[in-house]
């Protein structure tokens, strides 16, 4: 069965206590995103990677995509990190991405002990895709190669993939407090947005949002300024902050879109719908 590997980036410059605070809330999320699209699936966590595995492959990469702290993730084939285990297995994981005459190169990396090194693992499974693919008149390139072939050995484990999908990155959703959002245009849906990739626990104040529940199944919506609100989200433009800061109230106000032009707000919210779609087809 395929296994996403999931990477984080942010979360890594972290201390100890915190880095890890922060990956277990970033399990739950992902269990949460994957759980609220009905997607049965194993997630585990290991040397700052997550390994989900589960039979919806397309739906489960859907999900991740919109889990904020995840930095990019990749569908893997999976075989022990015996050195013949990987050769066949990117061996097989050639065949058919391979075009005739295509050249190749094979990027490996390693962490733990083994009695070889990366250069060892490239060197065999490259050597292992050649012979695979010897009949298409594939050759070997380096240096600009039509095709790159992927290996991770982490531990007793080897990952053989073909690609990473990029991520929004940015740290999980409930790390850094709670904020209220005034949530009735489009600039206010992308300021709150970015304050939940941000890792902000978003209050929407302004009616229902169902395209910011699909970045945070658990969204919640309120009036009430609470003690717990760390400050009020606003999508206002440069022009309209001096009528906003004129406030008698003590709680503080973010402008996260203030310094976008109504052009780039309107890219970003079609990216924020666009990933909210649902995937073509099944598998991988």
């Amino acid at each position: 069965m395929p296994t996403i590997l999931a990477r984080y980036s942010e979360i890594g410059l972290k201390s100890t206590p915190v880095r890890v605070r922060f990956e277990n809330r970033l399990r739950d999320n992902i269990i949460t995103m994957l759980a609220a699209d009905r997607i049965e699936a194993l997630v585990t966590k290991k040397d700052a990677r997550f390994y989900i595995e589960t039979e919806s492959i397309d739906k489960a990469a859907a999900a991740l995509k919109r889990v904020f702290g995840i930095a990019s993730f990749s569908i893997t084939e999976v075989c022990s990190s015996d050195m013949e285990d990987i050769c066949s297995a990117a061996a097989e994981y050639s065949l058919g991405r391979l075009s005739e005459g295509d050249s190749f190169a094979v990027k490996a990396r390693r962490e733990g002990s083994h009695g070889y090194t990366s250069v060892d693992v490239g060197r065999e499974a490259g050597s292992a895709i050649f012979i695979a693919n010897e009949s298409r008149g594939v050759r070997v390139d380096l240096t600009n190669p039509d095709v790159i072939f992927y290996i991770e050995v982490r531990n007793n484990k080897a990952f053989v993939f073909g690609s990473s999908v990029r991520c929004h990155g940015g740290l999980p959703v409930g790390t850094q407090g709670k904020v209220l959002a005034d949530v009735r245009s489009d600039r206010d849906v992308v300021s709150a947005w970015l304050m939940m990739k941000r890792g902000c626990k978003v209050i929407v104040r302004g009616g229902k949002q169902p395209l910011l529940e699909r970045y945070d199944p658990e969204l919640r919506y309120g009036e009430e300024i609470s003690p717990e609100i760390l400050g009020i989200v606003s999508g206002a433009a440069l022009p309209e902050l001096e009528s906003l800061l004129i406030s008698d109230s003590d709680v503080p106000m973010f402008f996260p879109t203030v310094g976008m032009s109504d052009g780039e707000v309107s890219s970003l919210l079609k990216t924020i719908k666009e990933e909210t779609a649902p995937p073509e087809g099944t598998g991988q």
